[in-house]
This record gives structure tokens, C-alpha cells and sequence, in this order.
């Protein structure tokens, strides 16, 4: 590797720590967003550092993983086994994921294993079992569950049920977009669990795409974005008859 690319990539090592113990100095929960998979190594290494370093007392660094990837739900009890082994806690953000077109074009065009489930229905299990092996490891791991999808918040608030635990407990919580799934965000918060709705921002050659990718995505859950519609037309009408009024 040429000498000015080690400078460059130690120059990022750098800022990652600054930023996480910036994070850890104010007790403020940070998460390490999951890239494309060509990117993804570096990312987990790095990750990990951080959460063995900053972690020891409690959960302030969160990594990511991508549940549409038919690697990750094995990667993830590994690094759950690591954590358990270097009396650390540990944090995950669990999505299913963002890049499948990209990720399997690039496979094809450089002869590599197509790293993306080959069903919508194998991610869903394994999805389902993240979520379910971290929450049998509650005490040392957090999770924020990123989802649109009605069936994993059911299926995760239907298992915080089943082992006891407390709805507002501070390892969970779930997550959506601002301005997608709202009815979603809304019903959990008025039943007393915790919710973090995401602010996407950034140049608009970036954000459109990443926001379009969103939306298409939401339309793949059957049935959902037709009831989604249906209560933003209920809405919408009690509004106007409100200001007629």
C-alpha cells in the first residue's frame, strides 16, 4: 500500500476513536452505520476496537448489522461470543438492509459469491433470529431495531412479553425513518416503548436515492402500504373537516 494511503487511512482510524471517545466522555450513544459489503471488513474491524474500548461499563458504541446478507446473522453471534469473552457490553443496530441491487451487480461483474439472501423469506428468519438470540443475551447486549415492517415489531414486542421484560426497557428500542411508518413509531410510543425516529441528511445526490431506495422498499411489504395510505387519508379528512369547523 502506497505511503500516502497508510497516512490517509490512519488519519480515519483517528477520527473514529475522537468521535467515539468523544461519545463515551458524554455518555451518548453512537452507532456505526453498515456500508456496502466490499467496505463492510473495515468497518466491523474497526467497530469492534471501538466497543472493546469504550464498552467496559456500559453499551455507548453500536454496530450495524445487515440481516440481508446470508453472513451476517453467524458474524454477529461471533462478535456477541467476543464480547462475552473480553467482559464488555455490546450494541447492534439490526436491519435487514440497503444495497441488494448494488451488492449483486458487483458479485456478478467481479466473479464473487452473491453475498445477499436469495429469498425476501430467509432474510425474515434471519432477522427474526438476531433478534431473538440478542434478546436471550440481554444482559450484555442492546439493540435498536431498525424496521418498517409491522410483523418483526409484533414479533419483537410479542418476545419482550414472553421473557418479561419491561416495555421501556433501555437495551431496546425500535426504529423508523421520519416520515415513513409513522403509525408504527406512533402505537409503540403510546404503549410505553421506546422509539428513535431516524432524520436522514446529507447532499441531495445522496439523500433522494437513499430515501427512493427506502420508499421502494416499504412498498414490498404486502399490505402494509395500503393500510399505511388508508390511515393518511383518515388523517387528511379529520383535518379538513377540523378546519371547516
Amino acid at each position: 500500500m502506497h505511503e500516502s494511503h497508510v497516512s490517509f487511512l490512519q488519519k480515519i482510524i483517528n477520527r473514529i476513536d475522537e468521535i467515539c471517545k468523544k461519545a463515551f466522555e458524554n455518555k451518548v450513544s453512537l452507532f456505526i452505520d453498515a456500508e456496502d459489503s466490499w467496505y463492510q471488513d473495515f468497518i466491523d474491524s474497526q467497530a469492534e476496537l471501538m466497543i472493546l474500548k469504550y464498552n467496559k461499563d456500559e453499551t455507548i458504541i453500536y454496530n450495524t448489522i445487515q440481516l440481508y446478507r446470508h453472513d451476517r446473522f453467524n458474524y454477529m453471534k461471533k462478535l456477541i461470543a467476543k464480547c462475552e469473552s473480553n467482559n464488555c457490553y455490546l450494541g447492534l443496530k439490526l436491519v435487514r438492509g440497503a444495497y441488494m441491487e448494488k451488492e449483486r451487480e458487483f458479485a456478478f461483474k467481479n466473479g464473487l459469491l452473491d453475498p445477499i439472501h436469495s429469498s425476501k423469506d430467509a432474510t425474515d428468519l434471519d432477522f427474526n433470529k438476531a433478534i431473538k438470540y440478542c434478546v436471550s443475551k440481554i444482559n450484555l447486549v442492546s439493540i435498536c431495531v431498525g424496521t418498517h415492517n409491522e410483523l418483526s415489531v409484533q414479533y419483537l414486542t410479542k418476545l419482550m412479553l414472553k421473557m418479561k421484560l419491561s416495555k421501556n426497557d433501555k437495551r431496546i428500542y425500535f426504529a423508523q425513518l421520519l416520515g415513513m411508518s409513522d403509525h408504527i413509531s406512533f402505537t409503540l410510543t403510546n404503549k410505553g416503548y421506546n422509539v428513535v425516529k431516524f432524520v436522514p441528511f446529507g447532499p441531495m445526490d445522496k439523500l433522494i436515492p437513499y430515501l427512493a431506495r427506502r420508499a421502494e422498499e416499504n412498498t414490498s411489504i404486502a399490505g402494509q402500504t395500503s393500510r399505511e395510505l388508508l390511515r393518511l387519508r383518515i388523517e387528511l379528512k379529520r383535518r379538513i373537516l377540523a378546519n371547516e369547523r
